[in-house]
Protein backbone atom coordinates (compact mmCIF):
# COMPACT_ATOMS: atom_id res chain seq x y z
CA UNK A 1 0.00 0.00 0.00
CA UNK A 2 1.18 3.39 -0.97
CA UNK A 3 2.10 5.87 1.95
CA UNK A 4 -0.12 8.98 2.34
CA UNK A 5 3.94 10.71 2.36
CA UNK A 6 4.04 9.76 -1.64
CA UNK A 7 4.43 13.04 -3.86
CA UNK A 8 1.87 11.31 -6.41
CA UNK A 9 -0.63 10.74 -3.55
CA UNK A 10 -0.36 14.46 -2.44
CA UNK A 11 -0.45 16.08 -5.72
CA UNK A 12 -3.67 14.28 -6.13
CA UNK A 13 -5.18 15.23 -2.93
CA UNK A 14 -4.61 18.69 -3.60
CA UNK A 15 -5.76 19.02 -6.99
CA UNK A 16 -8.48 17.40 -6.39
CA UNK A 17 -9.88 18.70 -2.53
CA UNK A 18 -12.13 16.00 -2.31
CA UNK A 19 -12.23 13.90 0.77
CA UNK A 20 -12.77 11.01 -1.51
CA UNK A 21 -9.86 11.71 -3.80
CA UNK A 22 -7.94 8.90 -2.98
CA UNK A 23 -10.42 6.38 -3.28
CA UNK A 24 -11.32 7.75 -6.75
CA UNK A 25 -7.74 7.84 -7.78
CA UNK A 26 -7.19 4.36 -6.59
CA UNK A 27 -9.97 2.85 -8.47
CA UNK A 28 -11.96 1.92 -5.41
CA UNK A 29 -15.29 2.26 -6.50
CA UNK A 30 -14.70 1.60 -10.60
CA UNK A 31 -17.89 3.17 -11.94
CA UNK A 32 -17.82 6.12 -9.85
CA UNK A 33 -13.88 6.60 -10.63
CA UNK A 34 -14.71 5.55 -14.45
CA UNK A 35 -17.55 8.26 -14.40
CA UNK A 36 -15.38 11.25 -13.12
CA UNK A 37 -12.06 9.92 -15.35
CA UNK A 38 -14.52 9.72 -18.54
CA UNK A 39 -16.39 13.03 -17.65
CA UNK A 40 -13.57 14.90 -17.20
CA UNK A 41 -11.82 13.69 -20.22
CA UNK A 42 -14.96 13.90 -22.47
CA UNK A 43 -14.69 17.88 -21.42
CA UNK A 44 -11.45 18.51 -22.14
CA UNK A 45 -11.85 17.15 -25.44
CA UNK A 46 -14.65 18.30 -25.98
CA UNK A 47 -13.07 21.83 -25.23
CA UNK A 48 -10.14 21.18 -28.11
CA UNK A 49 -13.12 20.87 -31.00
CA UNK A 50 -15.19 23.53 -29.93
CA UNK A 51 -14.53 26.86 -27.22
CA UNK A 52 -15.50 27.40 -24.03
CA UNK A 53 -18.48 29.34 -24.30
CA UNK A 54 -20.37 26.81 -26.63
CA UNK A 55 -19.03 23.39 -24.48
CA UNK A 56 -20.65 25.56 -21.66
CA UNK A 57 -23.83 25.97 -23.48
CA UNK A 58 -24.19 22.45 -24.62
CA UNK A 59 -23.76 21.04 -21.32
CA UNK A 60 -26.05 23.17 -20.21
CA UNK A 61 -28.50 22.04 -22.79
CA UNK A 62 -27.80 18.65 -22.29
CA UNK A 63 -28.51 19.04 -18.42
CA UNK A 64 -31.79 21.29 -18.86
CA UNK A 65 -32.87 18.50 -21.50
CA UNK A 66 -32.54 15.95 -19.01
CA UNK A 67 -34.58 17.60 -16.19
CA UNK A 68 -37.20 18.69 -17.95
CA UNK A 69 -38.08 15.63 -19.76
CA UNK A 70 -37.72 13.70 -16.16
CA UNK A 71 -39.84 16.59 -15.03
CA UNK A 72 -42.13 15.76 -17.01
CA UNK A 73 -41.75 12.36 -17.49
CA UNK A 74 -42.91 12.52 -13.59
CA UNK A 75 -45.64 15.19 -13.78
CA UNK A 76 -47.13 12.51 -16.59
CA UNK A 77 -46.97 9.23 -14.41
CA UNK A 78 -48.64 11.11 -11.76
CA UNK A 79 -51.09 12.42 -13.54
CA UNK A 80 -52.14 9.03 -14.74
CA UNK A 81 -51.47 7.17 -11.53
CA UNK A 82 -53.44 9.86 -10.02
CA UNK A 83 -50.63 10.37 -6.96
CA UNK A 84 -49.52 13.06 -5.63
CA UNK A 85 -45.50 12.56 -5.24
CA UNK A 86 -44.50 16.19 -5.85
CA UNK A 87 -41.57 18.15 -7.49
CA UNK A 88 -38.97 15.25 -8.23
CA UNK A 89 -36.64 17.24 -7.67
CA UNK A 90 -37.74 19.09 -3.91
CA UNK A 91 -35.21 17.21 -1.89
CA UNK A 92 -32.94 19.19 -3.93
CA UNK A 93 -34.06 22.20 -4.22
CA UNK A 94 -34.55 22.17 -0.15
CA UNK A 95 -30.80 21.33 -0.09
CA UNK A 96 -28.93 24.17 1.41
CA UNK A 97 -26.19 25.13 -1.35
CA UNK A 98 -24.64 28.85 -0.33
CA UNK A 99 -21.35 29.17 1.32
CA UNK A 100 -20.81 30.63 4.81
CA UNK A 101 -18.52 33.13 5.49
CA UNK A 102 -16.31 30.87 7.33
CA UNK A 103 -15.58 28.98 4.14
CA UNK A 104 -15.26 31.67 1.98
CA UNK A 105 -12.71 33.29 4.18
CA UNK A 106 -11.18 29.69 4.83
CA UNK A 107 -10.70 29.71 1.18
CA UNK A 108 -10.04 33.68 0.80
CA UNK A 109 -7.02 32.95 2.65
CA UNK A 110 -5.49 29.82 1.46
CA UNK A 111 -5.70 32.04 -2.15
CA UNK A 112 -4.00 34.76 -0.28
CA UNK A 113 -1.29 32.74 0.96
CA UNK A 114 -0.20 30.76 -2.31
CA UNK A 115 -0.69 34.28 -4.02
CA UNK A 116 2.06 35.59 -2.02
CA UNK A 117 4.19 33.37 -1.67
CA UNK A 118 4.33 32.80 -5.75
CA UNK A 119 4.87 36.35 -6.12
CA UNK A 120 7.93 36.33 -3.61
CA UNK A 121 9.25 33.01 -5.19
CA UNK A 122 8.90 35.14 -8.56
CA UNK A 123 10.38 38.20 -7.52
CA UNK A 124 13.59 36.33 -5.73
CA UNK A 125 13.66 34.46 -9.17
CA UNK A 126 13.20 37.19 -12.08
CA UNK A 127 15.69 39.76 -9.74
CA UNK A 128 17.89 37.72 -9.60
CA UNK A 129 18.66 37.32 -5.36
CA UNK A 130 20.49 33.56 -6.21
CA UNK A 131 22.33 33.47 -8.86
CA UNK A 132 21.71 29.54 -9.57
CA UNK A 133 18.08 29.34 -8.44
CA UNK A 134 17.69 31.65 -11.21
CA UNK A 135 19.89 29.49 -13.58
CA UNK A 136 17.52 26.62 -13.01
CA UNK A 137 14.75 28.83 -13.59
CA UNK A 138 15.70 29.78 -16.63
CA UNK A 139 16.62 26.45 -17.62
CA UNK A 140 12.87 25.04 -16.81
CA UNK A 141 11.68 27.79 -18.77
CA UNK A 142 13.55 27.26 -21.96
CA UNK A 143 12.25 23.44 -21.70
CA UNK A 144 8.94 24.67 -20.89
CA UNK A 145 9.09 26.30 -24.76
CA UNK A 146 9.95 23.28 -26.40
CA UNK A 147 7.06 21.83 -23.96
CA UNK A 148 5.20 24.69 -25.54
CA UNK A 149 6.12 23.70 -28.96
CA UNK A 150 4.76 20.50 -29.19
CA UNK A 151 1.46 20.44 -26.75
CA UNK A 152 -0.88 23.31 -26.28
CA UNK A 153 -2.23 24.12 -22.77
CA UNK A 154 -5.31 21.51 -23.13
CA UNK A 155 -3.26 18.56 -24.26
CA UNK A 156 -1.12 19.09 -21.05
CA UNK A 157 -3.65 19.19 -19.00
CA UNK A 158 -5.30 15.86 -20.43
CA UNK A 159 -2.07 14.55 -20.04
CA UNK A 160 -2.54 15.31 -16.53
CA UNK A 161 -5.77 14.16 -15.70
CA UNK A 162 -5.30 10.89 -17.90
CA UNK A 163 -1.99 10.58 -15.43
CA UNK A 164 -3.85 11.38 -12.38
CA UNK A 165 -5.85 8.22 -12.50
CA UNK A 166 -3.05 6.25 -13.69
CA UNK A 167 0.10 6.86 -11.48
CA UNK A 168 -1.00 6.26 -8.12
CA UNK A 169 -2.58 2.47 -9.56
CA UNK A 170 0.47 2.22 -10.87
CA UNK A 171 2.51 2.99 -8.23
CA UNK A 172 0.67 0.83 -5.81
CA UNK A 173 0.98 -2.12 -7.82
CA UNK A 174 4.66 -1.55 -8.72
CA UNK A 175 6.05 0.89 -5.60
CA UNK A 176 8.87 -1.29 -4.51
CA UNK A 177 10.44 -1.66 -8.24
CA UNK A 178 9.28 2.50 -9.14
CA UNK A 179 11.21 3.43 -5.66
CA UNK A 180 14.29 1.36 -6.78
CA UNK A 181 14.45 3.38 -10.07
CA UNK A 182 13.66 6.60 -8.70
CA UNK A 183 16.52 5.70 -5.96
CA UNK A 184 18.72 5.44 -9.18
CA UNK A 185 17.68 8.63 -10.34
CA UNK A 186 18.42 10.18 -7.47
CA UNK A 187 21.84 8.93 -6.98
CA UNK A 188 23.04 9.58 -11.05
CA UNK A 189 21.14 13.04 -10.66
CA UNK A 190 22.91 14.05 -6.99
CA UNK A 191 26.26 12.77 -8.33
CA UNK A 192 25.97 14.95 -11.33
CA UNK A 193 25.26 18.10 -9.40
CA UNK A 194 27.66 17.30 -7.06
CA UNK A 195 30.46 17.09 -10.20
Amino acid sequence: RCHINSPVLKYSSWLLGVTGSIDLLYWRNVKHSGAVFGSVLLLLFSLTQFSVVSVGAYLALATLSATISFRIYKSVLQAVQKTDEGHPFKSYLEMEISLSQDQIGKYADKALLYANTCMKELRRLFLVQDLIDSLKFAVLMWLLTYVGALFNGLTLLILAVVSMFSMPIVYEKHQAQIDQYVGLIRTQVNSVVGK
